[in-house]
Parts: structure tokens; C-alpha cells; sequence
């Protein structure tokens, strides 16, 4: 059994005189309410003129302010030089972003990744024009040497896991004749302790020291997909 209300026409002369009433005041009320909303809205538009004016002024200087925090730190970036006895204080999270920083101030979108399950990177950046670099931080305490195991592992995952152009081996102490010669003959670059004052404190960019070439379709390290 049906229990909701249906509508039916009016019948007769009576029920229809009392439907049009009911619409023509059903008309006249929302023909009101439209007046009265526009008048408010006539009435309140300064106001919301302002508000909106307030509001863009406040996304501008937003916007400004972090275009000129921007450029403070460009600004810094590009002026960065870091002494061989600031690297030999630093821990070895600090000496990763220290890298990375010099990284950016020569052109690169740097990011430090060092960390548990690294696979042997810690700073990587990418570059328009020479492509992608992976960098292994070795931080040690002044009169450490680096070995040729390190070249090893920076050789075997550079292109595998990171699909890099480059890797290059830093370190703020020295490699042994066997790494350095290692990496000579696989084309994993190392910047030891006099090469890291060329490029920190002398401010020669990174890819100029070692002479890091444009990247080609075929990469010096196979990728994998």
C-alpha cells in the first residue's frame, strides 16, 4: 500500500483560483528575495572589492618574498666556498650536504640520498647538458685514504640503480695508487683531498676539474630500465 503524498491537478474553478494565488505568491516572494539579495550585494561590494583587493596584494608579497629568498640564497650559493679544515670538522652528514650544496652552486639540481641501503650514492644531481652524476662522500680523518673497494661498489650500482652518466668518489682525505689507478682505467672519477680544495675553495666547477663530458645517448654506464 502506498503511503506517500501525491499531487494532483486542481478540479474545478475554486481549486484552481486558490493554485494560482499560491504561485503568484510563491513568485512575488522569490522576485523579493532576488531584490533584497541584489541591494545587499549592491550594498556590500566595497567592501568585497576590498577584500579581494587585500587578498591579491597578499599573494603578490607572498610570491615576492619567496622569489627574493630565491635569489638570497642563489646569492649564497653562487658565492660558497668551504675550506679544506671546515670538511675535516665535519661529520659525515654534513660533508654530504656540503657536496650537494657545491653541486648547486655549479649548476646541478643536487639532492643528498646517503643513507641505509644508499647503494652507494649520496649526493646525486642532474644537469641539462651532462646529465646525471652520482657522487660517493668518504669522509675521513685527515691522513685517511680511500681504497679500491669503493670503486668497485660506485662502479657496479652508478648505472644499474641510478642510471647515471658519471660517478665520481670524494673524499676529504686521499685514495690509494691502486684506487685511483682502478677508477682512471673504469672511468669512475675521484676528487681527493687537493682536488676537493680546487673545487671548494678556488671555485672551479665540479664538471671543469674533471672534465666531465656531455651526455650522449650511449652513457659510460649502461642503465637499465
Amino acid at each position: 500500500m502506498r503511503t506517500g503524498w501525491r499531487l494532483r491537478r486542481p478540479r474545478g474553478p475554486a481549486e484552481v483560483t486558490s493554485a494560482a494565488v499560491v504561485a503568484l505568491a510563491v513568485l512575488m516572494m522569490a522576485a523579493r528575495t532576488v531584490t533584497v539579495t541584489a541591494g545587499a550585494l549592491a550594498d556590500a561590494w566595497p567592501a568585497l572589492l576590498t577584500l579581494a583587493a587585500l587578498g591579491g596584494v597578499a599573494a603578490l608579497w607572498r610570491v615576492r618574498r619567496a622569489i627574493a629568498g630565491r635569489r638570497r640564497d642563489g646569492a649564497r650559493l653562487a658565492a660558497l666556498r668551504i675550506t679544506l679544515a671546515e670538511f675535516d670538522a665535519m661529520d659525515d652528514r654534513r660533508f654530504e650536504h656540503a657536496l650537494r650544496d657545491l653541486l648547486v652552486r655549479d649548476g646541478w639540481t643536487a639532492r643528498r640520498v646517503g643513507g641505509g641501503g644508499d647503494q652507494a650514492a649520496d649526493v646525486i644531481g642532474d644537469h641539462a647538458v651532462r646529465g646525471r652524476i652520482v657522487v660517493q662522500a668518504k669522509h675521513t680523518r685527515v691522513g685517511g685514504k680511500v681504497g679500491s673497494s669503493v670503486m668497485y661498489a660506485v662502479k657496479g650500482t652508478a648505472g644499474p640503480a641510478h642510471r647515471a652518466d658519471h660517478a665520481v668518489v670524494v673524499t676529504n682525505g686521499s685514495l690509494t695508487r691502486d684506487a685511483m689507478a682502478w677508477g682512471d682505467r673504469h672511468t669512475v672519477h675521484w676528487v681527493d683531498r687537493q682536488k676537493l680544495r680546487r673545487w671548494a675553495e678556488d671555485g672551479i666547477a665540479l664538471h671543469e676539474l674533471l672534465r666531465l663530458p656531455a651526455r650522449s645517448r650511449s652513457s659510460r654506464f649502461k642503465r637499465t630500465a
